[in-house]
């Protein structure tokens, strides 16, 4: 059918704005973390306006996959990595963020160009007619993905099977054999004159008071500094922190 109704041209514009503002906020965004969950709002604006487009199929594929596996396992990968905000600012290349508008401000043109010459004198026919025509949305899909488009279906899949055994491959990283460190060569070094291989006493163990900031006592009373963690702030403990605690019967 060529009508839209209200509802539908309402709910395509919020969530055009939300979409298109979120994918605004990803590029203009200097921590990474925030750009990614920018991109988590646009790929759910993108899945809900599938839905209200009669493909719940899609809708749903876009919010579970993309959304809540892809995009979540990009954000725990940034998070492991620990990029912080200033990582973003700093410039391999020179001249790398203007090459990068400039592509992008021609490829946008270019798609745009592309769909509109390809789309221009095609008649509007909705979802509901297309989706008749096989029986349900993932029928539709089915049938053309592998009928029609099925070269490029299988295409797009050897791609993306190349580009994650071509990233495995750059990551990877060979070690010579002088390099590696057996287990006799560890067990040395724990042993040598000088280290305490045993296991340190935790940090407030037998000390003046139980604060994690509190180093743990060896068996010849000193403190090892060892025991606290290195992201806790140093600070000196006041007098009656250092004091000696009384039990009180």
């Amino acid at each position: 059918m060529n009508h839209v109704s209200t509802a539908e041209a309402v709910g395509f514009w919020i969530l055009a704005t939300i979409a298109v503002a979120g994918a605004l906020g990803m590029v203009i965004a200097r921590n990474a973390i925030h750009s990614a969950l920018w991109l988590v709002m646009t790929m759910l604006s993108l899945g809900f306006i599938y839905v209200i487009n009669a493909a719940p199929f899609l809708g749903a594929v876009q919010i579970i996959v993309y959304t809540g596996a892809i995009m979540m396992l990009f954000l725990f990968v940034i998070m492991l990595v620990g990029r912080d905000a200033s990582d973003s600012l700093i410039e391999t290349l020179r001249g790398q963020r203007i090459a990068a508008i400039v592509l992008g401000v021609g490829f946008a043109v270019l798609v745009g160009t592309g769909l509109a010459r390809a789309l221009g004198d095609t008649p509007v026919v909705g979802l509901t007619e297309a989706n008749a025509a096989h029986g349900t949305n993932v029928e539709g899909l089915a049938s053309l993905l592998f009928t029609r488009y099925v070269f490029a279906f299988e295409v797009t899949s050897a791609l993306l099977i190349t580009a994650a055994v071509g990233a495995m491959v750059l990551a990877h990283v060979e070690r010579a054999k002088s390099e590696m460190v057996d287990q006799v060569s560890r067990m040395t070094q724990r042993f040598r004159p000088g280290n305490y291989p045993g296991a340190k006493a935790g940090p407030g163990v037998y000390a003046n008071t139980m604060s994690v900031a509190a180093p743990g006592r060896l068996p010849d009373g000193n403190g090892s500094e060892r025991t606290i963690s290195p992201i806790l702030p140093v600070r000196e403990l006041t007098a009656q922190e250092a004091a000696p605690k009384g039990t009180e019967k």
